[in-house]
């Protein structure tokens, strides 16, 4: 599946799901990096390109909304929500702040592929990390 360098970000702190998701998008040869906090999270998207971030809702400490709305002030890369937050307003408030889609626990691994795939297929290229970034410059 893996069709650029880019990795798939998986932020969560629940050591299974890690565990769970890394293995299996690895056996889908996708190049995978993960992060427990936030703040992980974003030095990672700082320093490689991604080109999807998978994120919890419920890390522990910390709110995955506030997280996506903070990441979509400063990146494009797509955003999939991951929780046990099935609530409709829970998946509304999702959108509404940014993220691309939105899965709730438990959920199907192959599922979740296809929609890694169809978030994807939907962006046009993996967001780069800042030092990557093309400079545009107007005037003399």
């Amino acid at each position: 599946m893996d069709d650029d360098d880019a990795a798939r970000l998986i932020v969560d702190d629940d050591e299974d799901i890690l565990s769970l998701l890394t293995q299996f998008l690895q056996n889908h040869a996708c190049t995978v990096a993960v992060a427990r906090r936030g703040e992980e999270m974003f030095s990672l998207l700082e320093t490689q390109a991604m080109s999807v971030v998978i994120l919890d809702v419920t890390l522990q400490g910390e709110n995955g909304f506030d997280l996506c709305r903070r990441l979509r002030a400063t990146s494009s890369v797509p955003v999939i929500m991951l929780t046990a937050m099935g609530e409709h307003t829970d998946r509304v408030v999702g959108l509404e702040i940014g993220a691309d889609d939105y899965i709730t626990k438990p959920f199907n691994a192959r599922e979740l592929l296809a929609r890694i795939k169809a978030v994807l297929r939907r962006s046009e290229t993996p967001a780069q990390p800042k030092d990557q970034r093309p400079m545009l410059s107007f005037g003399r």
